[in-house]
């Protein structure tokens, strides 16, 4: 590899230009301020080129042009990533957004979906159906890095992660190869894919299960900050007991000043759950009933709604260009320590957007045995995320030291390791817990498919 090119104008873009459709996108084109900025607005890269993708040649040039000029790559999908690894300084992005298309095959009851796509597009794809991927809780996160690194959500506990409903995926290898990763085909390859991020190569495409979802039953349930203890030992029982069909994240929230809260818990800080059930509609009060008659809650949020409601029902709150700050863990258990340090953060909330859930990884994600994929945290009992979040540049100082010094007071009641999806840039010993006893082997395929480290820009294994 030659040295690293800092400045585009040292780049002759002739020969990558003659070889793709792709719009190729440098520091004095117009819209590069638009094309670099992610979603994490705490994250400022300033990439040599951005290679926006229209197809699978595109992508394959567009990595042949960044090896033969020793540019570090970062792949981009949605652009969600909280470390900002959708993103390289001086180095090349390709950005696959242009490549969106998603396809249903209602009789097989697959779907097909680029790896540019975004969860918005595929749940408007997939409802026409009565189908649904499982995914996460925030429509405009991208497919690809979602599900790399696993995809927890709304559907876990029925339908299991998103992985476990990954059927295949069309992968360009970082040398330049198109291969198909699946159970028949490349089976180290699928096996490392499904939790092992972004590290083996650039998945184009992506083929699912569609599982039948239509019209659920869920929404928010909140209860006051001084019932959190009570609130969260009761919820410990009963999400673990709950029927598979129920789905609920617990979260420490401050409530927002609008639809659908009622004025009179506008800015209070509380506890809250946010539901999602999926089996039949005349069983949903009875599931319901140990839900309303706790406490009871301040606000009972409980509706029908066509599931991409729900899926889209955070987006407005956090759209691209907030300033955020990580921190996740697993969490086997909630001791009655650890639910005190969890409501002490919770009383200094520094912003209303800032938070904590504990997404469920119980019922069907437990099923899966611990070395079946990637994904190693099968036995705990929740995917736990803090983040500090704000729109204003100036407050990202003091988001950041919220969010850590409470990661730091409850980090000791967890099982070690963070899910990737929700992770900084931490270094290599955060990135080796989070995959424990499976890392060893990541580390020999990523040996295999990616020796040279070229897809380095993530949660990074290193080759064995």
């Amino acid at each position: 590899m030659t040295t690293l090119q800092s400045k585009p104008a040292d780049l002759d873009l002739s020969s990558l230009q003659a070889s793709v459709r792709a719009e190729l996108i440098g520091p004095d084109s117009a819209n590069y301020d638009e094309a670099r900025t992610l979603y994490n607005a705490m994250i400022d890269k300033r990439p040599a080129l951005i290679v926006r993708c229209t197809d699978v040649a595109d992508v394959q040039a567009g990595l042949k042009f960044a090896t033969e000029h020793g540019l570090r790559v970062a792949i981009r999908g949605g652009g969600h990533n909280g470390g900002g690894l959708g993103s390289v300084e001086g180095g090349l992005v390709l950005d696959l957004g242009p490549m969106n298309g998603v396809r249903v095959d209602p009789q097989a009851q697959t779907v097909r979906v680029e790896g540019g796509a975004t969860w918005g597009q595929v749940d408007h794809a997939t409802h026409a159906f009565g189908l649904a991927v499982p995914s996460g809780i925030i429509s405009t996160t991208g497919v690809g890095g979602l599900t790399l690194g696993g995809g927890l959500g709304h559907l876990s506990r029925k339908y299991g992660l998103t992985i476990d409903n990954l059927l295949e995926a069309d992968v360009v290898l970082a040398s330049g190869e198109l291969v198909t990763a699946s159970a028949e085909q490349n089976i180290d390859l699928f096996w490392a894919i499904r939790g092992g991020g972004g590290n083996f190569g650039i998945v184009t495409s992506f083929l699912f299960r569609g599982q039948p979802v239509g019209t659920v039953v869920g929404g928010p349930t909140l209860w006051t900050l001084d019932q959190a203890p009570e609130v969260m030992r009761w919820y410990q029982d009963f999400i673990r007991h709950a029927p598979e069909d129920l789905n609920g994240f617990f979260a420490l929230m401050t409530v927002p000043p609008g639809p659908p809260f009622p004025e009179k818990l506008h800015l209070q800080k509380m506890c809250g759950v946010v539901w999602c059930y999926t089996g039949p509609q005349d069983k949903a009060d009875e599931v319901f009933a140990p839900i309303h008659d706790f406490g009871p809650p301040a606000l009972y949020g409980i509706q029908a709604m066509p599931f991409p409601a729900l899926q889209s029902a955070f987006d407005g709150l956090y759209p691209p260009g907030h300033q955020w700050y990580w921190r996740a863990d697993f969490v086997k258990e909630l001791s009655d320590e650890a639910i005190e340090k969890h409501l002490e953060h919770a009383r200094t909330l520094p912003t209303m957007l800032s938070t904590m859930h504990l997404y469920p990884i119980n019922g069907a994600a437990q099923r899966i045995g611990q070395d079946e994929t990637a994904w190693s945290y099968r036995d705990a009992t929740w995917g736990m995320v803090i983040v500090g979040v704000d729109p204003d540049p100036a407050n990202a100082g003091m988001i950041r030291d919220w969010c850590v010094d409470y990661w730091e007071a409850v980090h000791p009641y967890s099982m070690g390791g963070a899910y990737v999806n929700m992770m900084m840039d931490e270094g290599q010993e955060r990135v080796q817990a989070a995959y424990r006893g499976n890392y060893e082997r990541l580390s020999r395929i990523k040996g295999r498919y990616d020796p040279d480290n070229v897809f380095s820009v993530n949660q990074n294994i290193r080759a064995k």
